[in-house]
């Protein structure tokens, strides 16, 4: 009995050591983390509601406009440079593209800190600050008002997918593997046509959200367009180097913007 406590004391000693442990860590990277956001954004969008929004934008160097335009919604760390490069990219095919970091001043590469944040900023927030976003696009005199979609990666492209159910003045929705919804009688809300990059092996979501996910599109008469690529999981499209690289992450890119190209030219 006694080897038993003895065991059991020393677990939950262990389990408390991790949970400190974890929480100085998130809290020690939110201290040291400051100035990240400032680096990567280069715009500051004017916020009715709350505080202004932090973005990086990035335009077209030639051509006279109205160009489409995207709003690119950053994965669970927060903006980072993977996702500047991909807007810079993006302009480079001929869209405005805003980046907007969606959770204040915050971005982390440590994983529990990616996780807190997911999970502490609310919903409410991330997709309120996306109306004065989509608002300033449409005030820009090199953008077409009817020509904005949302995209985003992971935690993005569930963001995304949630605006574009709030949202049906936008022409288009790219996700690439976030959450997503099944109800037809939801999806059927979407302004526009979609498109959906997934993993075949991921879990987050399982190729089994994916089918019904798609099941649900059909259903709901939404223009889609879905694909499960084999051979990677989540989050398998990370920078503008692996993606000219090739493989899958080069054809997923490819299939985005040709149908970026289809649904709002480019």
């Amino acid at each position: 009995m006694r080897i038993l406590t003895k065991i059991a004391v020393g677990l939950l000693i262990v389990v408390a050591a991790a949970a400190i442990f974890l929480a100085a860590s998130v809290a020690v990277d939110a201290l040291t983390g400051g100035g990240r956001v400032a680096e990567l954004t280069n715009t500051e969008i004017p916020n009715a509601a709350g505080q202004p929004v932090n973005a990086f934008v990035a335009t077209p160097t030639s051509g006279d406009g109205p160009f489409p335009a995207l709003i690119m919604l950053h994965e669970f760390w927060g903006l980072k440079p993977e996702i500047v490069e991909k807007a810079a990219a993006l302009a480079e095919e001929g869209y405005v593209v805003v980046a907007p970091d969606m959770y204040r001043g915050q971005t982390t590469t440590w994983l529990p800190r990616a996780i807190y944040l997911a999970l502490t900023v609310p919903e409410a927030q991330a997709l309120g600050d996306l109306d004065p976003v989509f608002r300033w696009l449409q005030t820009q005199p090199n953008v077409d008002p009817t020509r904005i979609v949302v995209m985003g990666f992971c935690y993005g492209g569930g963001k995304a997918l949630q605006y574009s159910l709030r949202n049906g003045a936008l022409a288009g929705t790219g996700v690439f593997y976030g959450t997503l919804e099944s109800d037809p009688a939801l999806l059927s809300r979407l302004p526009g046509p979609v498109l959906g990059i997934f993993g075949a092996e991921d879990q987050a979501p399982s190729p089994a959200d994916v089918t019904a996910f798609t099941a649900g599109l059909t259903a709901a008469g939404i223009d889609h367009e879905v694909k499960i690529y084999d051979g990677v999981g989540h989050a398998f499209v990370t920078d503008m180097a692996a993606i000219r690289a090739g493989g899958a992450q080069g054809e997923a890119w490819a299939q985005f913007v040709t149908w970026l190209e289809r649904v709002v030219g480019g």
